[in-house]
């Protein structure tokens, strides 16, 4: 345990939780080695902390060390800062470039946020830690390196693997040694600690007295969720270092400095778009385009009976139908059927002359209806949605399901439509 409290002096590492002093003793135990190591925990716990000592321990401690933030490399330029690249191997590549796994030989690398990697250079990089061996972009030379890899993720790689997103082999090649570190939230112990630091880091950078915290504000320290991390509660103490001229802090005080949790953040929303939304809209979509192709077929069905027979008879025996199309009688206005041109298509001796002309009439009607189709189905879709609102009594979530839809698609569909 002398050994841990000496490597935490040494790279200034404060607390004494119990897992933290795991972590630490794993590292100082696997330094001699040469095996590969990954660190896991939530983004802002200190994991770029363990692969310095690793490699200040290690017989590499003369060698270079590199760290890589893997994510904020575009991915179209990875594979040269790691590997290197030839002479005109790409656009811009006006002269060869070592990669980092070359200027590193001898010494450790640490790739920051191993899970970001596109599953390209994830390839090389197995290639790296099976045989030590890489190729520059846009050469055919096999190339020797004597690296160590640490690696370092706030991802759940088992997901990743899931989803096709990493490399299950990769995955065992790294994880030889997980060294996993605990969120601030389970460290309470060493909160306080921590925000003794930074006050007193950040009262000498600013050269004014340290802050103090009351036995209340120290409670509200413990109990805050931290999502940030280490990370976020250096930030709040250097704001009230630098904001508040009292340096005796009271709860009240430091409550005004922490946010309320997720509220101001913008929250991450996880869409899942399942097929089922999607089969949802079209069946609803093919309904209505389906009932409104039944109701083309049956006007066009109940215009030829009126060109065979006589108007007056069609409307006592097709009267539901009849509504059913042109709707109720309003201002008791009767339909009219009998049209001079429809009249004299019906007289027997014109008979096949009348199908020609109505034939023609058909096109010109379908084309119309055509056009009118769309105005149509937006038509019932806007009732739909409208019917489904007053139901729910206006919430979009109960709405979306009752329509089978996505509550984004409604709420898209109420813009588009001014609902």
């Amino acid at each position: 345990m002398d050994t841990v409290q000496a490597t935490k002096q040494r790279f200034e590492i404060i607390g004494n939780d119990p897992k933290l002093n795991r972590a630490i003793e794993k590292s100082i135990q696997v330094a001699p080695t040469d095996i590969s190591v990954l660190v896991v925990g939530e983004s802002g716990v200190g994991k770029e902390s363990i692969p310095k000592i690793i490699h200040s321990l290690s017989h590499r401690k003369h060698g270079k060390y590199i760290a890589v933030n893997c994510g904020a490399i575009p991915e179209g330029t990875i594979d040269s800062e790691l590997f290197g690249h030839e002479k005109g191997a790409f656009t811009g590549a006006t002269s060869t470039r070592e990669g980092y796994f070359e200027v590193a030989n001898g010494g450790t690398i640490f790739l920051d946020e191993v899970g970001e990697l596109p599953l390209t250079t994830q390839v090389r990089l197995l290639r790296v830690l099976e045989n030590g061996e890489f190729i520059k972009v846009g050469s055919s030379q096999v190339q020797k390196t004597n690296v160590r890899i640490v690696a370092a993720t706030n991802v759940n790689l088992f997901d990743a693997i899931e989803k096709g997103k990493f490399r299950e082999d990769l995955y065992y090649r790294l994880s030889t040694v997980d060294i996993p570190l605990p969120p601030l939230r389970d460290r309470k112990d060493d909160i306080h600690l921590l925000f003794r630091k930074f006050a007193a880091d950040f009262a000498h950078k600013y050269k004014m007295p340290p802050l103090k915290l009351d036995e209340e504000a120290v409670l509200v320290l413990q109990k805050f969720r931290w999502s940030g991390n280490i990370r976020q509660l250096r930030n709040v103490a250097e704001q009230i270092s630098v904001l508040e001229t009292n340096r005796d802090i009271t709860a009240a005080t430091l409550q005004s400095y922490l946010p309320t949790e997720g509220a101001n953040f913008p929250s991450v929303i996880k869409q899942k778009k399942n097929e089922s939304d999607f089969s949802n809209e079209r069946e609803i979509l093919y309904k209505v385009l389906f009932d409104m192709k039944s109701d083309l077929h049956d006007l066009k069905k109940l215009t030829l009976e009126l060109m065979e027979s006589g108007s007056s008879k069609v409307q006592e025996t097709n009267k539901n139908l009849i509504t059913k199309i042109y709707g109720s009688k309003e201002n008791d206005s009767e339909i009219d059927f009998e049209e001079e041109p429809r009249t004299a298509l019906l007289s027997s001796q014109n008979k096949e002359e009348a199908y020609q002309q109505n034939e023609d009439n058909y096109l010109f009607a379908e084309t119309v209806e055509e056009e009118e189709e769309v105005l149509r189905l937006e038509q019932k879709e806007i009732e739909m949605i409208k019917k489904s609102l007053e139901k729910n009594k206006g919430k979009r979530k109960a709405a979306a399901d009752e329509l089978g839809i996505s509550e984004r698609t409604l709420y898209r569909k109420i813009k588009q439509f001014d609902l």
